[in-house]
């Protein structure tokens, strides 16, 4: 039997694994971190439980499609919920919200506090981001883009779908009022990207939203984690946590095996990099042979900012947020310049709140709620001392959270802990401490970003946010359909 390696167990690297099993491969998944997961590992505090990272499900088939690999349905192992709304936007500018939901009589009306005449602008948008969908999720999402004349062939559509608009141009082409426009073009943040600066292809996820829902996997990320680990045990695929890739070994363009915790060698037919590519090309590929991704092509690239995350759980329960909150900054363009190409902290921001409890009340003890907020800030080339301006960082966000939405929060804060660009870097091995890898931006996306067959190394492959098609739960999922193509077709 062929033995493969997965190197990084984020939903990529599992349904990589996952993917590869059914191919008749003996799978072994090798983890950094004391527990699988990767950037959806969880943290267990004080009754509290915590996940580290992403928490929007929206293709829910791509997890029920790992499962169905082996002929078992997903819903016996993880139970999936649709959220309404799927979003409260709240700006804290002039206090007013937007909730956005499937229901699109709710919808309009929420629209119309804003601008009636934006009700046909949604919808004229909608129409275009299923053109968007059509092309960029159903047919390229899992169509591997390691050919160029491939790339050629695709340019046509993607012109015609105005790709390169930026997300928040095109969706200025629709809609008019400020607020909603910020409201419906700030998605890119969640996966890496400026809307000011990403591919408008990405506008895609309003339809995909629309098509699918917006779900939450009852027991938090780190539930749909446990499910998929039972899945791999029950199909023997080996896994090795607390087991840090230190090199990959390679003889001449071939890569033979891994070296792990700098001693331990293990050699397979095939090795999957679920792991920052930027980072492995860097620190686990010295050697000339490396010529494509070489140090002077790495230093070139723009790079996601980067992710200042705070935890905490409270001793009483906010009743009145949402599953999902975007608490929206008073400014919108000029922070995002701030953040991407200033490149400073800002003394203001925009977060994304997530209350777990609003739906699922095992993620915090009785008659308490459980929280995290996601900042987008600058990356580690920033050059910000975190050890200084984290704790001053975090206040700001609990004051301005308390002066509007969670009155009385410092008083109940029960646990409260954070993660910075520097915990990124040193735990998932994140080159300059990103969020997700490289930025969406036209020029590194399809075949311009990190392939999912390396150029220059047989037998190494790619999957996760920094390999085509992206970032996002959809996106790294989609990664593994993407690798399953080229194996089969090897």
């Amino acid at each position: 039997m062929k033995k493969a390696i997965v190197v990084g167990s984020g939903f990529g690297g599992i349904a990589s694994a996952l993917r590869l099993r059914a191919n008749g491969y003996d799978v072994e998944i090798y983890e950094k971190l004391d527990q699988i997961g990767g950037r959806a590992r969880v943290f267990k505090k004080s009754g509290y439980t915590f996940d580290a990272g992403p928490t929007v499900i929206t293709a829910p088939f791509l997890f029920d499609e790992l499962f169905e690999l082996f002929s078992k349905k997903r819903e016996k192992y993880i139970k999936f919920v649709k959220l309404e709304p799927w979003y409260r936007f709240y700006f804290s500018e002039n206090n007013k919200h937007f909730d956005y939901s499937e229901s699109l009589k709710k919808t309009e009306k929420e629209i119309a506090k804003f601008n009636k005449e934006d009700i046909e602008g949604y919808y004229k948008l909608v129409a275009f981001s299923e053109k968007i969908f059509n092309v960029g999720f159903l047919k390229l999402s899992t169509a591997p883009f390691h050919n160029f004349f491939f790339m050629l062939k695709q340019l046509p559509s993607l012109f015609k779908l105005k790709s390169y608009h930026t997300v928040f141009g095109l969706v200025g082409k629709f809609i008019k009022n400020k607020q909603l426009r910020q409201a419906l073009s700030i998605q890119p943040l969640l996966l890496g990207g400026n809307p000011t600066s990403t591919t408008s292809i990405y506008n895609l996820i309003h339809f995909l939203e629309r098509k699918w829902g917006v779900h939450y996997a009852v027991g938090g990320t780190g539930g749909l984690i446990k499910a998929l680990k039972k899945l791999m045990i029950e199909e023997n695929i080996k896994i090795s946590i607390k087991s840090e890739v230190t090199k990959l070994i390679t003889d001449r363009n071939k890569v033979l095996g891994i070296e792990v915790n700098n001693k331990k060698k293990i050699f397979a037919d095939k090795v999957v990099i679920n792991a920052d590519p930027a980072f492995t090309y860097k620190n686990l590929l010295k050697t000339p042979y490396n010529k494509k991704w070489n140090q002077n092509r790495l230093s070139k690239l723009d790079y996601s900012m980067g992710l200042f995350v705070l935890y905490f759980g409270t001793k009483k329960k906010y009743k009145n947020i949402a599953h999902h909150t975007i608490w929206m900054g008073k400014r919108y363009e000029g922070l995002l310049d701030d953040i991407f190409n200033k490149q400073i902290l800002a003394e203001d921001f925009s977060l994304y709140l997530h209350r777990p409890t609003a739906t699922d009340k095992t993620m915090a003890p009785k008659n308490c709620d459980c929280f995290y907020v996601l900042s987008p800030v600058p990356n580690l080339l920033a050059k910000i001392n975190w050890k200084v301006e984290a704790e001053t960082y975090k206040n700001k966000i609990i004051k301005a959270l308390e002066n509007t939405i969670l009155p009385n929060l410092q008083k109940n804060i029960d646990v409260c802990f954070y993660m910075t660009p520097d915990d990124f870097k040193n735990d998932y091995l994140s080159l300059n401490g990103t969020g997700f890898s490289i930025s969406p931006i036209f020029t590194q996306s399809a075949w311009f970003r990190f392939h999912n067959k390396s150029e220059d190394f047989k037998n190494l492959y790619f999957v996760g946010a920094g390999s085509h098609p992206g970032a996002g739960v959809p996106g790294v999922l989609s990664s593994a359909k993407v690798l399953e193509n080229i194996i089969a077709n090897e």
